[in-house]
C-alpha cells in the first residue's frame, strides 16, 4: 500500500506548490496591471490574466466570505497560501510516516 500511497502524497504536494506559484503570480500580475506596468489590451497579457483569474478567483472567493476588509486591503491570497503551505506540510509529515 505505501508503494502506491506515497507516491501520490508527494504528486498532491507538487500539485499545492505549483498552485502556490500560480497564486503568486496572479498577485504580483495583479498588481502590474494595476500600476499600467503592464496593458491588458495586449492579447497574450489578457490570455495569461484570465486563466489565473479563473484558476484562483473560484478558491479566493471563498475565502473572503469568512474575511473582514481591510481597508482596501486582499488578505485572501495570503490566507490562501498560508492554508495550501499547511497542508502541504501535514502530506509531508503523513508521507514520513509511512515510509
Amino acid at each position: 500500500m505505501d508503494i502506491i500511497f506515497v507516491p501520490l502524497l508527494n504528486i498532491l504536494r507538487v500539485v499545492i506548490d505549483l498552485y502556490v506559484w500560480v497564486v503568486i503570480i496572479h498577485i504580483i500580475m495583479s498588481w502590474l496591471v494595476s500600476f499600467n506596468v503592464i496593458n491588458v489590451s495586449n492579447q497574450f497579457v489578457m490570455i495569461v490574466n484570465n486563466v489565473l483569474y479563473a484558476a484562483t478567483e473560484p478558491v479566493l472567493q471563498r475565502l473572503r466570505r469568512f474575511l473582514p476588509s481591510f481597508s482596501g486591503l486582499d488578505l485572501s491570497p495570503l490566507v490562501l497560501i498560508l492554508i495550501l503551505m499547511f497542508i502541504s506540510n501535514v502530506i509531508a509529515r503523513l508521507a514520513s510516516k509511512l515510509i
